[in-house]
């Protein structure tokens, strides 16, 4: 068996859609394989410390781009989250060896990875969502993010946005000045007022692992179980302290040792059991 460490850039077709990602970790096929999924108009490079670990780990880590990022290509107009996820889908179905398969959502990409827990539930065995909001959250929060990305407005204020709404004191928000795409946003927003939330919040059959930074303004104390009220008893829930809302570019070494233990435990049956219903 091989489990020589390999980093290459692949692509695939869904649809009309041609979605470019990055493989990183194990090249055997016995390896558990997992995708991972960035957060609004942001793509796979604040995964790359967390995949690094993630993949030292020995998983094997799909990171993709999204439509209308680097090099992946596709419709913006008329799409809804059954797209996105298709398109992380086809990537992971891709990669995909005999370990199993495990999909992570960041922030908005969770509610693409929960997507493609309810679309595909034969393809996923697990699913994590790292930073995932509590449902609502103040006014002030949608609008740091506005400031954040915008590239017009002024540094000191986006830097006062990126840290109230995405970094924990102690990190440094400056990276965060780039990494952003608003056609992409646009697009991402209109998908999620084009779908029918029935059709993906159940978010499929597999264990959830939710994990939460304790300074994350969008999952304050009082929404730290969410999930487990929602999903419960599928979910583990875990906590970081030191991170908000960008966590696993944050605490990567962190969060990859909450990850860790928990895929692997799904793949040796020691871990929790996904729905049968």
């Amino acid at each position: 068996m091989t489990t020589t460490m390999t980093e290459t850039i692949r692509t695939v077709q869904n649809g009309a859609a041609s979605i470019a990602y990055r493989v990183l970790g194990p090249s055997g096929e016995t390896a558990p394989t997992l995708c991972l999924i960035a957060s609004t108009g942001r793509g796979p490079d604040d995964f790359l410390h967390l995949a690094e670990a993630l993949a030292t780990g020995g998983l094997r880590v799909v990171l993709p781009w999204p439509r209308g990022m680097g090099d992946s290509t596709g419709p913006l107009e008329g799409i809804d989250f059954h797209d996105l996820a298709g398109d992380a889908a086809a990537a992971l179905a891709a990669e995909k060896g005999a370990g199993g398969a495990v999909v992570v959502g960041h922030a908005y990409g969770c509610w693409i990875a929960r997507t493609v827990a309810q679309d595909r539930p034969e393809l996923i065995d697990g699913l994590v969502l790292l930073a995932a909001g509590g449902g609502k959250w103040p006014a002030e929060l949608s609008r740091a993010i506005e400031v954040a990305m915008d590239p017009d407005a002024p540094e000191d204020d986006r830097l006062a946005a990126l840290r109230l709404g995405f970094f924990a004191e102690g990190h440094d928000p400056r990276p965060w000045l780039q990494g952003w795409n608003g056609a992409l946003v646009v697009a991402q927003r209109a998908a999620r007022a084009r779908t029918e939330r029935d059709s993906w919040w159940p978010s499929g059959r597999a264990p959830v692992l939710d994990v939460v930074g304790l300074q994350d303004p969008f999952r304050p104390a009082e929404a730290r179980d969410f999930y487990l009220r929602e999903f419960a008893p599928r979910v583990t829930l875990a906590t970081v302290d030191g991170a908000s809302h960008a966590l696993p570019d944050e605490k990567p070494a962190e969060v990859a040792a909450l990850m860790l233990p928990w895929i692997h435990a799904l793949r040796d049956g020691s871990g929790p059991r996904r729905n049968q219903d």
